[in-house]
């Protein structure tokens, strides 16, 4: 392991990209994001490849976006503007066109839980946590199409009840509600997603590009305009609960919202 931020490897007919920032969380920066979409497009232009793992350095996945980021933010396209670079890249994630696993040791929240979640399958330890706490943390609010990928794992019960309290779901919570593929000990997760890795790559490529696209389809003709929200994103981004609860993130201090 290197120092980079992001470590794009190949093993055989799979390919990895670890979050390697594990003394901040492992949360994203903007050349982070720039990274996950290079890798998609790496592994899509390579032909052999026959699965994509995105796992992570430490005993979390990812906790987000960097908040240090957030703190320029003064105008709506500010906040717009993230939200469109944050879902390019989730976005693209999702249309890699072979079969995407994200390997889940601990925390994956905000962001961390978007990329988890456009991955096609999760294989978790029983350390995983999911969710978007952003309602006890800065104030803001998910992209259309964030809502939408929430939505379709777990229903408009779950996503409320995870929006509304700002909880995270615990790894045996989240299987049973649909967003844990598979759940297996800490110390076998290694061979769990190797081993799953192994019987996709010897099973028929173009079945499971098919089956990718047919899902990418019927989900396309169900999903809300990416742009459809952005009056609710930009009241959000342009709040003043927003900018001090970015502040107080900062300052490691407790968020007190107004409603302002």
């Amino acid at each position: 392991m290197n120092a980079s931020t992001t470590v794009f490897m190949t093993r055989g007919p799979v390919a990895f990209l670890t979050i390697n920032r594990p003394e901040a969380g492992n949360a994203m920066t903007w050349a982070m994001y720039d990274a996950l979409t290079d890798a998609c497009e790496r592994v899509d232009a390579a032909p052999d490849l026959r699965a994509f793992v995105i796992r992570a350095t430490g005993d979390v996945f990812c906790t987000g976006t960097d908040i240090s980021q957030f703190a320029t933010f003064a105008t709506r396209e500010d906040g717009l503007e993230y939200e469109r670079r944050l879902e390019t890249s989730v976005a693209r994630l999702e249309r890699v066109t072979i079969p995407t696993i994200a390997q889940v040791e601990g925390i994956a929240a905000g962001a961390g839980c978007a990329i988890a979640l456009a991955c096609d399958l999760r294989v978790c330890t029983p350390a995983a946590r999911f969710g978007v706490p952003v309602a006890r943390t800065l104030g803001n609010c998910l992209s259309a199409t964030n809502y939408a990928r929430i939505l379709e794992l777990v229903g408009p019960a779950h996503l409320k009840d995870l929006m509304f309290t700002g909880r995270l779901l615990d790894a045996e919570e989240a299987q049973r509600v649909g967003l844990v593929s598979r759940l297996v000990a800490a110390d076998a997760i290694g061979a769990a997603v190797a081993e799953l890795t192994s019987t996709i790559a010897a099973n028929a490529p173009l079945t499971i590009r098919a089956t990718k696209e047919a899902m990418r389809r019927i989900l396309r003709q169900r999903r809300i305009e990416r742009d459809a929200l952005d009056d609710v994103v930009a009241a959000c981004y342009t709040s003043d609960d927003f900018r001090n609860a970015v502040a107080s993130c900062l300052a490691k201090r407790p968020a007190v919202f107004s409603g302002r």
